[in-house]
Order: C-alpha cells, then sequence, then structure tokens
C-alpha cells in the first residue's frame, strides 16, 4: 500500500471515506457523529494547497490524513479509514507519516484531538505513544472551542500529543 499525497480529484471521495468511517459510531450509540458532515471541501482544499492531504492506495485511496499547524506542531484535521481496511495498521502508518514530515519541516510534535471514551480514538491514539495535552496552548484552546461550537461536548474529548520521533 502506498502512502502519496492526495490529488485534487480525490477530495471528494476522501469525504466519502470520511462518512463510510463515521458508520462505526453508531455502534456506541453516537449517531449524530456518523450523521455529521465531512471535513468541508473548501478546508480540505486549502490543506490540500498546501501539501498535507496524504492517502494509503491500494491503488485507490482507502484511507487518508489531512493535517494543519497549531501552535508549531502538527495537528490532525482528520484521519479516515474505509471500515473495510480498518484494524490493519493503515491508520497507524499515516500517523507515522505525518511524523515523518513533522520532522522534516522542524515541528516539535503531531497533536490532535479525539473522543476520550471510545475505544478507537483515545485508547488506540495513546497505544500509539500519544499521550493527553494537560494545559492546552491557545491554538488547541481554539480548536475545542470550534469544536464545542460544532456541537461536540468537550468533556466527552481529550487533546492528545505525540513528541516528533527520531529519524
Amino acid at each position: 500500500m502506498e502512502i502519496r499525497t492526495a490529488r485534487a480529484d480525490e477530495l471528494v471521495l476522501l469525504q466519502a471515506l470520511e462518512d463510510a468511517s463515521g458508520e462505526v459510531f453508531r455502534t456506541v450509540g453516537m449517531p449524530e457523529i456518523a450523521d455529521d458532515d465531512p471535513l468541508p471541501l473548501d478546508v480540505l482544499t486549502r490543506l490540500h494547497g498546501l501539501g498535507r492531504v496524504w492517502v494509503a492506495a491500494d491503488p485507490d485511496p482507502v484511507a487518508w490524513v489531512a493535517v494543519d499547524e497549531v501552535d508549531g506542531c502538527a495537528h490532525v484535521e482528520q484521519v479516515s479509514v474505509h471500515p473495510d481496511r480498518a484494524r490493519r495498521g493503515i491508520g497507524r502508518r499515516l500517523l507515522d507519516h505525518v511524523d515523518g514530515w513533522a520532522r522534516e519541516w522542524g515541528l516539535p510534535a503531531v497533536t490532535l484531538t479525539t473522543f476520550r471514551d471510545v475505544p478507537w480514538n483515545a485508547p488506540y491514539y495513546q497505544r500509539l505513544g500519544f499521550a493527553p495535552v494537560e494545559v492546552l496552548t491557545p491554538g488547541l484552546a481554539e480548536v475545542v472551542a470550534r469544536e464545542a461550537a460544532h456541537g461536540l461536548d468537550p468533556s466527552t474529548r481529550v487533546c492528545l500529543r505525540r513528541e516528533v520521533g527520531p529519524a
């Protein structure tokens, strides 16, 4: 499976992958998350224009990650793996790719926000070396506020950070 920069003509497909990957939230009583809109196309287009959207392709995309910069760190805006390809290490490979990108750009860490108690969210990321952020930086506080304005309960969310590993 190849990890590569997404092509502009794949962005709508990436939104469909996100929708498909969100369906599993129905199994934990979170249908509102499954029904939520994917990352807006304008945001995806902006991040793509910055070269910060990567896909795992086989040969077509089966998973993707989009990254922004928040407080001088690589911040994962979205990572999605098609449910037919889940639990095969693809998400881990994408996050490791982000780690390498951050290292290349001199960024000290990778951050993300996620659900605290959903098994494939915070517990999964913590197994990958992410740790809770105890004191939010201004940018992460802004991310949390945006999520809250979008309807996500901050008490169910957690900000995580993983230091960029050595080359």
